[in-house]
């Protein structure tokens, strides 16, 4: 009896075979390492993430990892450049928008209290709760990233105490300042301490009246 071969275009014949993983680009592949390192630090109790454990998620080679970046520390790098891109646009937008500094200087507690909340993983990089057993300069650069938050306070509320005619209002504005950048790495830090249970902008409206 003759018998005709099996129809390969019929995709029932080849339904065990294996379909080729989609091949990233490389741009592509840096951007999913990078998410998948933050949905890692998401987790709440998580410590040290480790190459291993981050190759593994991803279902790739440790050594696929090291060709998209250097080291861990600059994947870590990667995520801080994301933050800072992130915030620095959005405190220039509020400085173009709000004409009042001390709405400017409130404005810009809440975009950090929200884009921490909003990113957990990368709320426990900026208080460097993820940075601990990392490399030292990365520490650094996020501690130069709450200084720049505290200068562009500092500007705005400066600006309010002018205008509301205090006599010494670089004194006041820097003072104000260093409070409100202390309060919002305290919220984030119990933010990433309590699970993420403890919500960064809790009670914030009552909590910026008293610090006004």
């Amino acid at each position: 009896m003759h018998t005709s071969p099996p129809d390969t275009t019929d995709p029932a014949a080849n339904k065990n075979a294996e379909l080729p993983r989609k091949r990233l680009k490389p741009g592509e592949r840096r951007v999913q390492i990078l998410q998948t390192l933050a949905s890692m630090l998401e987790q709440p109790g998580a410590e040290r993430v480790t190459t291993a454990a981050l190759a593994a998620r991803l279902e790739v080679s440790e050594a696929a990892l090291y060709r998209h970046f250097a080291s861990k520390a600059q994947m870590f790098e990667g995520l801080i450049e994301f933050i800072e891109s992130s915030i620095f646009s959005l405190l220039n937008q509020i400085a173009e928008r709000e004409s009042s500094g001390l709405a400017q200087a409130q404005r810009i507690v809440a975009v950090l209290l929200q884009f921490g909340e909003r990113n957990p993983g990368m709320a426990r990089v900026m208080v460097g709760d993820a940075l601990v057993y990392e490399n030292e300069r990365l520490v650094a650069r996020m501690n130069q990233f709450f200084d720049k938050v505290e200068s562009a306070l500092r500007q705005a509320l400066r600006s309010a105490a002018e205008a509301s005619g205090s006599s010494t209002p670089t004194v006041e504005a820097q003072s104000q300042a260093s409070v409100l950048v202390s309060f919002i790495i305290g919220r984030l830090q119990r933010y990433a301490r309590s699970g993420f249970k403890r919500l960064p902008t809790e009670q914030l409206d009552a909590a910026m009246r008293m610090l006004s």
